[in-house]
């Protein structure tokens, strides 16, 4: 439960910043920045306010911790590192088991038990948490230290969750303002659109593709790749002629488009091939998807080789792609043979040959 929403904030940030002399959190500037610029300017003025070997922001996603941005000047640890939000010191401090700043971390139980306190020499901790509008939790505003510190960092709280409520509302806003980008990318112009099918073409896939990955990146958000590859398309159209095939492609590409959400992209990437983007979902989420796409594909009497992979958020979705690719004709090469005989064979029998 948040501590906030008693303080004036307007008259609060007044009395904190009003002291602050570097020029990147000017309270009047402040509110235009993005989440980006506002989240390094907060790091940077915090590692010089209070030291600390590093000051993060991280998001919590599903069982993981990422570590979106870093003043980072004794741990290493490298960007977009992903954690097991449970190991955090994070987790504990959310779920209520330790304060929010302890100056002298090993003399809380929950934090001297966590696996990571002796490896990383970890003797200090302050956390508070980012909050999405609605209120769930987004991640933490956090910083360890190998030293103890002053027992009057306790004050400092206020400040603390001040910036903390600052940088929730930025991202709020900016979130919303994302959805609608999104939306208006969706809309693009006719030479991303595939002409058989109405879905995107290669060239909208992969700019699609590269404006959700910059997002992913900035803030963490969990997606994957879907990768379809039709079975017998090449059978389809030695029996029956390549308007019969164009058919079973606009077909497919119909079955996958009512399979997805309206936040996920569909394209057709090659002949018989199709992508599909998951934004903002997990695991569980993309793996539902990928079966309502393949059931979709068999209620319309369609087979198909399907493969997933979620985007790493060290990798990207270039490699995420690459994986469900992977995965695709894996699938595929487990399949018997027996498209050109006894599929193009049943066509044969039921449809003449369309020229």
């Amino acid at each position: 439960m948040r501590e906030t929403s008693e303080q004036p904030a307007p008259r609060t940030l007044t009395l904190y910043l009003v002291n602050i002399s570097m020029p990147a959190l000017n309270p009047l500037a402040f509110a235009s920045y993005d989440f980006e610029t506002a989240a390094r300017a907060v790091l940077e003025y915090l590692h010089t306010r209070f030291g600390f070997g590093i000051w993060m922001i991280t998001r919590v996603e599903g069982e993981n911790s990422i570590m979106l941005q870093a003043e980072d000047y004794d741990f290493g640890i490298e960007p977009n590192s992903v954690f097991r939000w449970a190991d955090s010191y994070c987790s504990r401090m959310v779920d209520g088991r330790g304060p929010r700043i302890a100056p002298q971390s090993r003399l809380v139980p929950a934090y001297l038990e966590a696996p990571h306190t002796i490896p990383m020499g970890i003797h200090s901790y302050v956390g508070v948490p980012l909050s999405f509008g609605d209120g769930k939790l987004f991640g933490t505003l956090c910083a360890i230290d190998r030293q103890p510190q002053p027992e009057t960092l306790n004050n400092e709280l206020p400040l603390l969750e001040l910036l903390a409520a600052m940088l929730s509302g930025i991202l709020d806003k900016e979130l919303a303002a994302t959805e609608a980008a999104r939306h208006a990318e969706r809309l693009q112009a006719e030479a991303e659109t595939d002409a058989l099918t109405g879905l995107f073409n290669r060239r909208g896939w992969d700019r699609v593709l590269d404006a959700e990955d910059a997002r992913c990146r900035r803030y963490g958000h969990p997606a994957c790749v879907i990768a379809v590859d039709l079975d017998g398309l090449k059978a389809v159209n030695d029996f029956h002629g390549h308007a019969a095939g164009d058919k079973l492609i606009f077909d497919a590409g119909a079955a996958i488009k009512s399979a997805a959400r309206e936040s996920d992209v569909v394209a057709r990437v090659g002949g018989d091939e199709f992508a599909i983007l998951a934004v903002e979902s997990d695991a569980g989420a993309c793996r539902q998807l990928q079966h309502r796409i393949d059931s979709a594909l068999a209620r319309a009497g369609i087979e198909a080789s399907l493969g997933l992979a979620m985007r790493h958020p060290m990798k990207g979705f270039s490699h995420a792609w690459q994986q469900a690719d992977r995965a695709m004709y894996a699938v595929k090469a487990s399949k018997p043979p027996r498209y050109r005989g006894a599929l193009a064979a049943t066509l044969s029998l039921t449809s003449p040959r369309v020229n």
